[in-house]
């Protein structure tokens, strides 16, 4: 791939990730998968499946449905955001204590984030960017 192909999809990753509460999302998304990784995990290791099993998959599988709409519906981020802080705390008793509480903690981060992401925002400029502004308008 050449570089200007490169640097032109940069640019558009970087546009789409400014007009969405991108590290919220992901990290609601990630804390799913590894609760539904852990599920995974030997009879030895697994503390508490809880529920029938049901749950245990159910809350986990539901995380990441809600990290990927937070991704791809911004709009309806506060309501999302919301459910996966229930969900997330839904998977202490129901999923091996949220995933050892890795998984727990990565949904109830990335659901504040989340909820905290104001769509208004001017998109944060790099130190870089600061100082060629600040050298241009220097006479």
């Amino acid at each position: 791939m050449p570089v200007s192909e490169r640097a032109g999809f940069r640019s558009a990753f970087r546009r789409w990730r400014a007009d969405r509460p991108f590290w919220g999302g992901l990290l609601l998304a990630l804390g799913g998968a590894w609760i539904l990784l852990t599920m995974k995990a030997s009879l030895k290791v697994v503390l508490h499946v809880g529920m029938q099993g049901l749950a245990g998959y159910l809350l986990p599988g539901l995380m990441v449905l809600l990290g990927l709409l937070v991704l791809f519906n911004p709009a309806q981020r506060l309501f999302y955001s919301i459910t996966g802080v229930l969900v997330s705390l839904g998977t202490w008793p129901t999923s091996n204590l949220g995933g050892f509480f890795v998984g727990l903690l990565l949904g109830v981060a990335g659901s504040s984030l989340t909820f905290g992401w104001l769509p208004d925002q001017e998109p944060r400029r790099s130190r870089r960017e600061r100082r060629k502004e600040a050298a241009a308008a220097a006479p």
